[in-house]
Parts: C-alpha cells; structure tokens; sequence
C-alpha cells in the first residue's frame, strides 16, 4: 500500500488554499478600504454583487428599433434573414450603479467642505484620455484597455487631490472614461448601427478596476 508522506499532503492542501486566503484577504482590503469612503462592508458586498451581475443587464434608452438584416452563410452562397436591434441603453453594473456611487461620492466632498476643482479637473482628463485612447469596433461597440482608467486615474488623483484620493480616482475614472470612451462616442458608434451600451463590455473592465483601485488607495 502506497502512502503519501504528510508533509506533501500538507504542501498540496497549502497549494489549494493560497486562492481563497487571497481572496478573503483581497476582499477584507476591498472591504475596509469602501468602509474608510463611507461605505459598510456589508453594503460593499452588495455593491460588487450588483456590478458584477448588474454587468448582464442592459437597460433600453428609449423604444429599440428592429429591422431585417441579410447574413451570407457558407462563403455566400446563401443569404439568411436576421432581426437585429438598433438602439442605446445603459448596463446597469457597468455605469448605472458607478455613476449613482459617483454622485454620492460628490456629495460626500462637498458636504465635507473640500474643494471640488481638483475632481473635476481629473475627470476632464480622463475624458480627453479615454476618447483619445477608446475604439469604436462595427459590431461590436467601444473598447479602451481595462488598465488604462484604473492607473491613470490614481495617478490624477494622487497629483490633485492628495487629501482624498480614492474618491477623486473613482469618480474621475468612472465618469471621465464613461463620457469621454462611450457618450461621446455615440454618435459615431450608431452610425454603424446595432444596439449599443453605456458601460458596457468594452468598458466595464476598466471601470470595475477603477472601483478596486479606489477602494486600495482607500484602505492605504
């Protein structure tokens, strides 16, 4: 009978266990780092719940509009009829829930008495950033590198409002990247037709990233 030696069965229950000690410890940061901007853990947890799963649902902007579109099948030998859905809406995790916290965060600033200038001034940057840095893809919608708001956002943050960083780095990343990469794209994006989200998958990523970002630099 073949034994295995206890301390490989140790070695290989630590191997299993080191993603749910991170987790639980990158939540607990998370977590503490929402409580210093406010936030209950408790109302954090909900709050990442909703984005994460609010990130499927997109909400209609007005009455979408359906029209037959032809689909060439086998190298276009024949067609086939398709409807397809032409209008806007907003993804409920992706920009409704972040613009609510955003607005609530405002509010929190100013009810403080700090300066507001320095938040706005980040959000403007971020716009010209994400407009300048998003793409508009035919079919698909608008994508930016889920890195480039969460980072750049830190750093505006960190510059023009060392007193509150994580608050200026969440709404600057949220509504900057949101106006600039989605809305002011828009006009462009329709032109292509399809049905297009605010928030949506193209930008969602960076927009998750720069709530995590925000709450680290909360809990530092």
């Amino acid at each position: 009978m073949f034994f295995l030696p206890i301390g490989c069965l140790i070695f290989v229950a630590f191997i299993l266990f080191v993603p749910i000690l991170f987790a639980l410890g990158y939540f607990q940061v998370v977590t503490w780092g929402f409580e210093n901007l406010g936030i209950p853990p408790s109302v954090t947890l909900i709050i990442l719940l909703l984005i994460l799963f609010g990130s499927a649902v997109n909400i209609p902007l007005g009455k979408p509009k359906l029209f037959y579109v032809q689909k060439y099948r086998f190298f276009g030998l024949w067609k086939t009829p398709k409807i397809e859905a032409q209008g806007v809406a907003i993804n409920l995790g992706g920009a409704a829930i972040p613009i609510a916290i955003s607005f609530y965060f405002l509010f929190t600033v100013w009810q403080q008495g700090f300066d507001l200038q320095p938040i706005l001034i980040a959000t403007l940057a971020m716009m010209v950033l994400a407009k300048f840095l998003s793409r508009v893809i035919p079919g698909t919608g608008i994508s930016i590198s889920a890195l480039v708001p969460p980072i750049f956002s830190a750093i505006l943050a960190l510059i023009l409002a060392p007193d509150y960083p994580a608050v200026c780095a969440f709404i600057a990343g949220t509504l900057g990247v949101l106006i600039g990469a989605d809305i002011l794209n828009l006009p462009k994006i329709i032109k292509y037709g399809g049905f297009v989200s605010i928030g949506g998958a193209g930008v969602f990523d960076g927009i998750f990233l720069v709530g995590i970002v925000s709450a680290l630099l909360a809990g530092f």
